[in-house]
């Protein structure tokens, strides 16, 4: 029985999933490594702005 906001009672109605599948197909492979290229990019722009500005 679910109740406010979709929580059961009694507590959260999950299981057992695990956030990141440990063997996602291709295309999901593929989106985390742009995801994760992007960030780091993002992280590396970061730093070096920081280390330049006065």
């Amino acid at each position: 029985m679910r109740g406010l906001l979709g929580v059961a009672y009694g507590g959260w109605e999950t299981g057992a999933m695990p956030v990141l599948d440990e063997n996602p197909p291709d295309g999901q492979k593929k989106l985390l490594i742009i995801l994760g290229v992007m960030l780091g990019i993002t992280v590396v722009v970061g730093v070096i702005a920081t280390l330049a500005s006065p």
